[in-house]
């Protein structure tokens, strides 16, 4: 039993961060995490919530302060977990997140001697997202949009997002002052009545065209095409208005059907120089700026050659394939969303790229077929989500005999897990580079190199 109680005051030193930078202090042992605190910084908590083997703290009182604090431009962003790290200077937050990639290849992977490069950080770590995705709620006969505090669906009010480029900021308002003004009523998740769930933004960074996606709870839209067409006169860069129908009481924010209410399906972007059409569900980096440097990292990494075979296995929408295409004698991607598949065919016609063909199906079962068909992919290319590669899949890749797999990973733990299964199976991590693509946040992307044990 901890000798921690709820509710009471205690006096700490933080010891150390989690994964999620919150900072760590130790009463006799017992693990409090703690919002908004860094290492050697001593401060008064209040123990908000005490389980049997960890607890939580809120700062009540600090009295000395790490060198690597920076001032924290509105507390909401770190309550809300927009923006957990935005206490922290930015070489801070870089240096946390090597470390991290760092310590899970020793303590998961048992790579210790596997070096991980210093984290490749962006000039200007702010405004940076091409997406957004904001809930909106009714308070004091208004609609508000914000962002849910941790943990909760209390929303907070919310204007500057800090991360979000700032032309969806400003959407995000006109849109949900159209809104009132058509007297829409917001979505009330605890009687599952109400009728706007959420606006969704989508923006080209080089582009500048712009999506805006109406999550409704029912089908039938009164003034619908209305409402879009004074979207599309308030917001200029305006090519797409959609609404998405999510009548489930769920917290998935998009349903299965979709109507044009204005404009394209789609809106287009450039990434590494080739031209991307995006659909609303379509999966797309969310910093353009940084998935470049992401993209071009793993294409070094490769080291690709005219005769090279490759699979862009979990492909999305092509961005990766399409990108190293031109180095290549053939891409083969495949992808278990049927909608991102077609716009992965679609995506190489326009861009010229004859040599890519893309099929829907789970890679571990496309993959072995394709080598039973005699394709022989000399290099292998995963992006798999937060919850990494599946066994079978592993297993898969390793069947084809790539010389080279190219691992792109969001979560460092699962690329852990993953790369000590490769190296068991004849594939050894050479080099690892992780990228910053979510800058003031606790995530990490990384390029691994993997190549065949000889």
């Amino acid at each position: 039993m901890t000798s921690v109680e709820k509710n009471k005051t205690y006096t700490v030193t933080i010891d150390d961060l989690s994964h999620e930078g919150l900072g760590v202090a130790h009463i006799d042992g017992y693990p409090l995490f703690i919002e908004n605190a860094l290492p050697e910084e001593e401060i008064k908590i209040k123990a908000v919530k005490v389980g049997k083997k960890f607890g939580y703290g809120k700062v009540m009182e600090r009295f000395n302060s790490n060198p690597e604090r920076q001032e924290v431009k509105d507390l909401d962003l770190l309550r809300s977990g927009i923006a957990p790290l935005s206490h922290m200077t930015y070489e801070y937050q870089l240096r946390f997140k090597q470390q991290q990639v760092e310590k899970v290849l020793k303590t998961i992977a048992k790579l210790p001697d596997l070096s991980v490069a210093a984290t490749l950080g962006m000039e200007h770590p702010f405004e940076y997202r091409n997406k957004a995705q904001i809930p909106v709620q009714k308070v004091d006969n208004q609609l508000m949009t914000g962002f849910y505090r941790k943990n909760s669906h209390d929303l907070l009010p919310i204007e500057d997002y800090l991360i979000q480029d700032p032309k969806i900021d400003q959407a995000i308002t006109t849109v949900r002052d159209i809104l009132q003004r058509f007297k829409v009523k917001a979505y009330n998740e605890r009687e599952n009545t109400g009728f706007i769930r959420h606006i969704v933004i989508r923006r080209g960074h080089y582009s500048h065209e712009m999506m805006i996606i109406l999550v409704t709870r029912a089908e039938r839209f009164f003034k619908g095409a209305e409402i879009a067409e004074t979207i599309k006169a308030e917001l200029p860069e305006v090519v797409s208005v959609i609404q998405n129908i999510n009548p489930e009481k769920t917290n998935v924010i998009m349903g299965r059907d979709e109507k044009i209410l204005y404009g394209k399906a789609t809106i287009n972007d450039t990434l590494l120089g080739k031209t991307y059409q995006i659909s609303p569900q379509s999966f797309y980096q969310v910093n353009t700026e940084q998935t470049e440097i992401l993209y071009q990292t793993a294409i070094e990494f490769a080291d690709l050659n005219s005769e090279d075979i490759v699979v862009d296995a979990y492909c999305g929408i092509g961005t990766i394939g399409l990108s190293l295409a031109e180095k290549v004698k053939h891409v083969y991607g495949v992808e278990i969303v049927p909608q991102a598949i077609e716009d992965a065919k679609a995506n190489a016609k326009n861009n010229g790229i004859k040599n890519a063909n893309y099929e829907i199906g789970k890679a571990e079962k496309i993959m072995p077929r394709w080598a039973r068909e005699g394709i022989e992919p000399s290099v292998v290319f995963v992006d798999p989500p937060r919850k990494g590669l599946d066994e079978k899949f592993i297993e898969a890749s390793v069947a084809v005999n790539p010389n080279k797999i190219i691992y792109i990973s969001c979560n460092p733990a699962t690329l852990a897990r993953d790369l000590r299964r490769y190296e068991d199976l004849g594939y050894r991590a050479v080099k690892v580079q992780p990228v910053d693509l979510f800058p003031q946040t606790h995530h990490v992307e990384s390029v691994t190199l993997l190549v065949k044990a000889v």
